[in-house]
């Protein structure tokens, strides 16, 4: 009697999504570049970009920071480079099996997941979760991969409402039916997780702290302007920045932030618009050169007549910060801007959103923002 062969079983790889297999290949191509060394007997070696102040630029056409050629070489065979050679390897092991599995962690399960005593040594392959997270950027940097494409994830911090029906891993959402608390924007936003079904917004309002957003959403400014409301909890984690750049590029939407008037302030619009230093490698997928500042304006105690006891007196630091950021290069050349910092400087002092408070409860979002917008009264 014949007996029916069995078919091969089809390998991981076989039912990944496009982006996934891409990660793959990629973290393939690193193992197979450390075996071919290894084969011919030499040193196996990796080349790290260089994450380093020294190795970023401002590039004036595109409007967004890069990271330029540096590069550091990290030897198995070099004692001093043995262990983080030996780390990085295993990070991309472990985001391959994540990647295999169509599993995500967090930074911290990642961090627990590889975490083991080496065999036969008491040497541990991870002394410190600060010890790992490093590794994780060197691989996304020479992958040239987001770290949500190698299936990590940060915690989520950051909200959105407005008209925007969303497909989130199948599951489909209204955020401008999601309450008081509207949408937790995840730290994984990619298409293959996020889809956007339909838009009615013209444009996205981000506000720093989500004690302004509530504000705002309290008082139903997305459903009066038809627009997205989105803030980031301070400093937008990666996801937001993310999901604004997804907005912004797919569905044509201007991005207006609302940010208070400090060098903290002036910071985070600096980040939303040219990207980080830290993170020059993600800014093409994450800068938004088009993004305008709509305040907190250090003319505003005047023209809003605010009291004197909304006034916060610059330290030290606050005013070095200031000097700094004046002196960026996608800031230095453009006046308005140094006469902005300028004005605070000489004011000596800053001023948070919640100042405007002080006028009336609703101040910032009847009065103050509609009619920033409406003269395009903006910083660019």
């Amino acid at each position: 009697m014949a007996t029916k062969s069995k078919r091969p079983a089809k390998s991981p790889a076989a039912k990944l999504p496009a982006v996934d297999l891409k990660t793959r290949t990629l973290i393939i191509g690193l193992a197979d570049a450390v075996a071919t060394a290894a084969e011919r007997r030499r040193d196996p070696w990796l080349d790290i970009p260089a994450r380093s102040l020294s190795n970023v630029r401002f590039n004036k056409a595109r409007k967004i920071i890069e990271m330029g050629g540096q590069k550091n070489r990290r030897q198995l065979f070099n004692l001093a480079q043995a262990k983080s050679y030996m780390q990085t390897l295993l990070v991309a092991t472990g985001c391959k099996q994540l990647v295999d599995q169509q599993k995500t962690t967090s930074i911290r399960g990642l961090y627990y997941l590889l975490k083991h005593t080496i065999e036969g040594t008491r040497e541990e392959t991870f002394a410190t979760q600060e010890e790992c997270d490093p590794i994780i950027e060197d691989l996304e940097v020479t992958l040239e991969s987001l770290r949500e494409e190698l299936h990590v994830y940060a915690s989520n911090r950051g909200g959105m409402v407005g008209p925007i029906m969303l497909v989130d891993s199948g599951d489909e959402i209204d955020c401008a039916r999601m309450g008081s608390g509207g949408y937790s924007i995840p730290s994984i936003v990619e298409a293959d997780v996020i889809k956007f079904k339909s838009c009615d917004a013209t444009f996205i309002l981000h506000v720093e702290k989500d004690t302004v957003w509530r504000r705002f959403n309290e008082d139903k400014f997305w459903k009066k302007h038809s627009c997205l409301l989105t803030h980031g909890g301070g400093q937008p984690p990666r996801g937001v920045r993310r999901m604004l750049y997804r907005l912004h590029h797919e569905l044509k939407l201007p991005v207006y932030c609302l940010l208070d008037n400090d060098p903290w302030g002036y910071y985070i619009y600096s980040v939303l618009k040219q990207g980080s230093i830290n993170l020059a490698y993600e800014s093409k997928r994450m800068a938004i050169p088009e993004a305008r500042f709509l305040g907190l304006r250090s003319r505003d105690y005047d023209r809003c007549k605010l009291s004197q006891s909304v006034q916060i007196a610059l330290a030290d630091a606050d005013i070095k910060r200031a000097k700094q950021i004046a002196a960026y290069p996608w800031f230095a050349g453009k006046k308005a801007w140094q006469k902005e910092i300028g004005t605070m400087l000489s004011n000596g002092f800053k001023l948070e959103v919640e100042a405007l408070i002080s006028k009336d409860i609703s101040y910032v979002t009847d009065t103050y923002t509609p009619e920033r917008l409406e003269e395009r009264d903006w910083l660019d």
